[in-house]
C-alpha cells in the first residue's frame, strides 16, 4: 500500500486498496469480512479520509448468484454489492448508508494510533523441540547414528551463530513461574521481540514483534502476557548470550526434518541478589510439518549413546535457578494438600482450570477461532466445581469468584453466541433453493452480522482489558495456591464427592420435573433453559469426581452432556426464532418481502420441537445413570 505522500489522489489509491480484498461474498466467512472492513479502514486512514461509507456485501445477486465486488466511485472503500442488490437495498447496507468515523475504527479491531499493533499480531510460530544435556566433547558416535533415524539421510553442519537475549519478567516472575517467557534478542535469524507460552511439554508457540530499539517491550506482547503478569511491571531478569554450533537433520531430498544444536551458555542475572553461571546443552527443533514422531525416535539414539534429557525445561529457568540463591525453584509455591483426599482432587481440577483460562486469555485476544467458546466453558466448569463443591472449599471465599466468573461468562457469551447464532441463520439460508430466497436476504444478513460482531468483539476486548478481569485473575490465582479447604476436604473422596453430586442431581430433578410437566410456550422454553444449566453443573461435576468415582460418574456426566444438548438446541431455537424476528420487522419497514424470514421462522419452531419431544427419552437416560450404587454411598 502506498504512503500519504503518493502521488496518486487519494480517492485512487482507496479504491486500489479496496480491489485487493478478498470477496467475503464467495466463502460467506464472517471473519474475512471484517478482515475487508478493517483493510478499508486502514485504506482511508493512509488516503487521508475522515469518514468512509461501509458498503453491504451481498452473497446472493437477483437470480442467486455469486457477485463480484464492484466499488464506488465516491470515497467509499467498502466492498459495494452488485448493482441489482445495491438499487434494492441502497449503498451500505439495508437502511441507508453507514458512516463509520475515525472514532468507530476501533469497533472493528483496528486503531489508527496504532497500526503496527494491529499488523503484528499475527506473526506466531509453533515450535516444538527438546533440550538435552550436552554430548561429551569429544563423543561424535551420535551423529553418524542419527543418519539412521527414520527418514534422516544426512546431517549437515551450518554456520555458527552467537545470540544475546535479555529475559523479561515481574519481580515475582509470574511469566516464568507460568511457564512463558519474553525476551529480546539479537543476532540469528530470528532477532527481536519474542514472546513465547506453552501448548504442551514439547511445543510452545512463539510471537514474535520486530527489535525496537528501545528496552521496553512491545505494548501487543506485554497485552498478550497480561493473564500471566496480572498487570505487574515487568523488568529485565536476566541475559543469556548463547554461542550455537548448528546442524541440520535433512531427508534425501535435502529437505530439513530438524535443527539440532549444541549452546554455550553464559548467564547474568539482572536481579539485585544474582550471580552468573555457564553451562552447556543440545536442542533439537523439528522443521515445520514434520510429525513429532520424529522426535521420540531422535531420543532413541540419542539416550544409547548416553544423552538425556536437560533436567531444565528452558534456558531462562536454568538461569534463574542457578544465578539468584533466593529462588530455589521456578515452580508456584502452591500450597499442599493431602494425597488421596477428596480436597486433592477438587484441588487438582480447579488448578488445572485456571492454568486452562490463563492460557487461553492470548488466543482470545487474537480471535484464534473457538478461542472465546473454550474460554467461556472453561469458566463455566470453574463455576460448577465451585458451587458443587462447597462442602470442601469455604464458599465465602469462592462465592465471589463464582460472581466474576459469572460476570466474565456474560461479557464472553455476547460473542460467543452470536456466531452459534451466524451460524444457525447461514446454514439456514444455504439450505433454502434459491427460488425461496426472496429480498436481498444474505445482504441483509451479512450486514446484521457485522454489526453483531463488532459489538460483540468489543464487549470481549473490554472486559479483558478491564481492572475487574484483573481482578479476578489475582483471585483466580490465590485460590489455585492456597485454597480455602474445610473440613471435609479431609474426607474420603468417593464419600464426599458422591454426596455433591447427589446435591446438583436433586436440583436438577426439580427443575426437570417442573419444565416437563409446563405446556408449550414461552414459560416452558424458560424452564428447559433453566433445568438446562443445572444440567450443566451436574456434567461438569461430575468430571471433577471422574477420577476418584470412575466409570459412573464418567456415565452420568455422558447422560447428563446429552440432557444438555437438547436442551440447548431448543434454547437456540427460540433465540434463532427471536433474531429471524426482528430481521423480519427490518426488512418490512425497508419494503423488503418478508416471505424468506418467515419460512426460517417456521423451521425452527419445527426443530424445536423435535428437540423438545427427545428430552424426556434422553432424561431418563440420565436418571438410569444417577442410580448407580457408586454415587448413592
Amino acid at each position: 500500500m502506498r504512503a500519504a505522500g503518493s502521488r496518486h489522489r487519494k480517492g485512487e489509491r482507496c479504491r486500489t486498496a479496496a480491489r485487493r480484498r478478498p470477496d467475503p461474498r464467495i466463502t460467506r466467512s464472517g471473519g474475512a469480512r471484517a478482515a475487508a472492513t478493517r483493510a478499508c479502514a486502514e485504506a482511508a486512514f493512509e488516503a487521508g479520509i475522515d469518514s468512509f461509507d461501509t458498503a453491504d456485501v451481498c452473497g446472493r445477486g437477483a437470480a442467486g448468484e455469486a457477485r463480484a465486488p464492484s466499488v464506488s466511485r465516491s470515497r467509499c472503500c467498502g466492498l459495494v454489492c452488485g448493482r441489482a442488490e445495491r438499487d434494492r437495498v441502497g449503498c451500505g447496507g439495508p437502511g441507508g448508508p453507514q458512516r463509520r468515523t475515525a472514532r468507530k475504527w476501533r469497533t472493528y479491531g483496528f486503531d489508527p494510533r496504532n497500526r503496527v499493533k494491529w499488523l503484528c499480531m499475527a506473526q506466531s510460530t509453533r515450535e516444538t523441540e527438546r533440550k538435552y544435556a550436552a554430548p561429551a566433547a569429544d563423543d561424535t558416535a551420535w551423529l553418524s547414528a542419527l543418519t539412521r533415524v527414520g527418514p534422516v539421510a544426512s546431517v549437515a553442519e551450518r554456520e555458527a551463530q552467537k545470540l544475546d537475549a535479555v529475559y523479561y519478567d515481574t519481580d515475582d516472575l509470574r511469566l516464568t513461574r507460568t511457564h512463558a517467557s519474553l525476551r529480546r534478542r539479537t543476532g540469528g535469524t530470528d532477532a527481536g521481540w519474542h514472546l513465547k507460552l506453552p501448548l504442551s511439554e514439547s511445543t510452545r508457540e512463539e510471537i514474535r514483534a520486530p527489535l525496537t530499539s528501545g528496552d521496553t517491550p512491545p505494548e501487543e506482547l506485554r497485552e498478550l502476557a497480561l493473564s500471566r503478569t496480572r498487570g505487574a511491571a515487568l523488568r529485565p531478569v536476566v541475559r543469556i548470550r548463547s554461542t550455537r554450533a548448528l546442524r541440520h537433520l535433512l531427508d534425501a531430498g535435502g529437505e530439513v526434518l530438524a535443527e539440532l544444536s549444541v549452546d554455550t551458555v553464559r548467564a547474568d542475572s539482572l536481579l539485585d541478589d544474582g550471580g552468573r553461571t555457564k553451562w552447556t546443552e543440545m536442542e533439537v527443533e523439528l522443521a515445520d510439518g514434520v510429525h513429532p514422531a520424529l522426535l521420540d525416535r531422535v531420543e532413541k539414539v540419542l539416550r544409547k549413546h548416553g544423552v538425556d534429557r536437560a533436567q531444565s525445561p528452558a534456558k531462562v529457568v536454568r538461569a534463574l535457578t542457578e544465578t539468584t540463591p533466593s529462588l530455589k525453584r521456578t515452580a508456584d509455591a502452591r500450597a499442599e494438600v493431602r494425597r488421596g483426599s477428596a480436597g486433592a482432587h477438587v484441588v487438582a481440577h480447579v488448578r488445572k482450570l485456571v492454568d486452562t483460562l490463563t492460557d487461553l486469555d492470548p488466543a482470545v485476544r487474537r480471535d484464534v477461532p473457538d478461542a472465546v467458546h473454550r474460554m467461556r466453558t472453561t469458566s463455566r466448569r470453574l463455576r460448577s466445581c465451585l458451587r458443587a463443591y462447597r462442602s470442601v472449599l469455604d464458599r465465602e471465599v469462592t462465592d465471589p469468584v463464582r460472581h466474576e466468573l459469572k460476570w466474565l461468562g456474560g461479557e464472553l457469551g455476547a460473542e460467543r453466541d452470536h456466531e452459534v447464532l451466524r451460524e444457525r441463520l447461514t446454514a439456514g439460508v444455504r439450505e433454502l433453493p434459491d427460488e425461496l430466497v426472496l429480498g436481498p436476504v444474505t445482504a441483509r444478513l451479512q450486514f446484521w452480522d457485522a454489526a453483531q460482531q463488532a459489538e460483540g468483539r468489543r464487549r470481549t476486548l473490554d472486559a479483558l482489558a478491564s481492572p475487574r478481569y484483573l481482578k479476578l485473575l489475582d483471585k483466580l490465582r490465590a485460590l489455585a495456591d492456597a485454597p480455602p479447604l474445610r473440613a471435609q476436604a479431609a474426607g474420603k473422596p468417593e464419600k464426599v464427592m458422591a454426596k455433591a453430586l447427589r446435591k446438583e442431581y436433586g436440583r436438577l430433578v426439580k427443575r426437570m420435573d417442573r419444565a416437563l410437566g409446563l405446556p408449550a410456550g414461552p414459560d416452558r422454553d424458560a424452564a428447559i433453559h433453566h433445568a438446562r444449566k443445572a444440567a450443566k453443573t451436574l456434567r461438569y461435576a461430575a468430571e471433577t469426581a471422574r477420577p476418584a468415582l470412575g466409570k459412573p460418574a464418567r456415565r452420568l456426566g455422558k447422560r447428563v452432556k446429552a440432557v444438555q444438548q437438547v436442551g440447548g438446541d431448543q434454547h437456540d431455537s427460540v433465540v434463532t426464532r427471536d433474531a429471524l424476528r426482528r430481521l423480519a420487522i427490518s426488512a418490512h419497514s425497508a419494503g423488503e418481502p418478508g416471505f424468506t424470514w418467515g419460512l426460517l421462522h417456521g423451521q425452527e419452531g419445527a426443530s424445536a420441537d423435535a428437540r423438545e419431544r427427545e428430552l424426556p427419552e434422553a432424561w431418563a437416560r440420565a436418571r438410569a445413570a444417577a442410580r448407580h450404587k457408586a454415587l448413592r454411598r
